[in-house]
């Protein structure tokens, strides 16, 4: 089934640096991070020279019809025990179902490129928005880390999900004809 219609996962510009660092800055985007503060162009760079270097990263700019709207991120890739971490978010301003279509086209890149047996993700429990996100494509809840991140002044649970590459070979076809139907809408 052709994805192309739902966007695609491209590689990063260094000219988009700084554009993927305002969406990571926006207060909207920010508020739902481990790392909550403001960070700074230097910082970034720093992150970004590094993570190129790390053979078990790998972040892409997520594109629809020609516009960048999000980031998706791989992180501990574990080419031994065939699973990894993930992460995405969208630009501030993206349209509507810009997470949707990022969750499916990183499930197809980590079981599909990166032959994974398990893809994981970690979310802080008052992003319950997203839980249910993941949730809708068929990750499960593996477990609450209870007080594990604190925000302010306050400890947060943080709910760990994880895929298997079976359950999205299930979930796959239903989810892209859901995704088409809003797109064609």
């Amino acid at each position: 089934m052709d994805t192309h219609v739902l966007g695609m996962l491209r590689a990063i510009a260094d000219d988009e640096l700084e554009l993927m660092l305002a969406w990571r800055n926006a207060p909207t985007v920010r508020a739902n991070m481990y790392t909550r503060h403001e960070i700074t162009l230097a910082e970034h760079s720093a992150w970004w020279r590094a993570t190129q270097q790390r053979p078990d990263r790998r972040y892409f700019m997520y594109e629809y019809q020609g516009r960048a709207c999000g980031v998706v991120g791989f992180t501990d890739i574990d080419a031994a025990s065939l699973n990894a971490s993930w992460a995405f978010y969208a630009a501030p301003d993206a349209p509507k179902g810009t997470g949707s279509r990022m969750e499916l086209l990183a499930l197809d890149y980590a079981f599909d490129e990166l032959k994974l047996h398990k893809l994981h993700c970690e979310v802080l429990a008052f992003n319950e928005a997203v839980i249910s996100l993941h949730q809708k494509f068929g990750f499960q809840v593996e477990g609450i880390l209870r007080d594990q991140h604190k925000v302010d002044d306050k400890f947060v649970d943080v709910y760990r999900l994880g895929m298997l590459d079976a359950e999205w070979t299930i979930q796959r076809g239903p989810m892209f004809v859901k995704l088409i139907r809003f797109v064609q809408a």
